[in-house]
This record gives structure tokens, C-alpha cells and sequence, in this order.
């Protein structure tokens, strides 16, 4: 998880895809769904940065090769030069394949207290 926040406020696209599965997708706070190519494409024109990004409370349940997480997240930078600072749930899958653990699934809500 941390070295996920790292690569996110880093804001670098390698780095923060080696921690994503092909197929991941994300389900933001407003209902709306993304992939990895749409968001590393994000990341990777300057159209979304990040300047923190915090993960608290991480709750870890294993399934054999499944791993839910559930955590209290903190995340703030700009969108398109619009600047934002959300608290959020975050539930995250992750599978591990090949004995390495990826991200398949993102899923956010945000906090009222955020």
C-alpha cells in the first residue's frame, strides 16, 4: 500500500501500473467507471496529478489467491487543473498470479468528513 502511495504521488505511470492488473478497473466516487490505459493516460499527460496520497485503517481479508482490502484513503491533487482533497472508503481485490500480488479492482466512496 505504500509503496502504491509513493508511486502515486510521484505521479509516474510505470510505477503506478505495476501495481495494476490489464484489466483493472476503478469505480470512483460518483458511480463512474475506468480502466488502467485510460487512467495511466491520465497520469502520464499532466491531466491528473497527484500530491497526496495516504492509506489509514487498511483492513486485509485473504482468500488463497484473493486479497480484499478495505481502507480509509486520503487523496488530493488536481483534475485537470481543477485542484481536490477527498476522504474516502477504498475497497481494493487484488489476485496474486505467478506468486505476485496485482490490483483487479478499485472501488471509492467518499467520506462526509472529507
Amino acid at each position: 500500500m505504500e509503496a502504491w502511495d509513493r508511486a502515486m504521488v510521484a505521479n509516474d505511470p510505470d510505477a503506478i501500473g505495476s501495481f495494476m492488473s490489464d484489466d483493472w478497473t476503478i469505480v470512483g466516487p460518483d458511480g463512474s467507471v475506468g480502466g488502467k490505459r485510460r487512467f495511466l493516460e491520465l497520469v502520464n499527460s499532466g491531466d491528473l496529478t497527484h500530491d497526496v496520497m495516504e492509506t489509514h485503517e487498511p483492513d486485509i481479508r485473504l482468500y488463497g489467491d484473493v486479497a480484499v482490502v478495505i481502507s480509509k484513503g486520503v487523496s488530493g491533487g488536481a483534475y485537470r487543473g481543477e485542484p481536490f482533497y477527498l476522504s474516502e472508503r477504498v475497497s481494493s481485490v487484488f489476485v496474486r498470479r505467478g506468486g505476485r500480488w496485482s490490483c483487479v479492482l478499485t472501488h471509492l466512496s467518499q467520506l462526509a468528513d472529507g
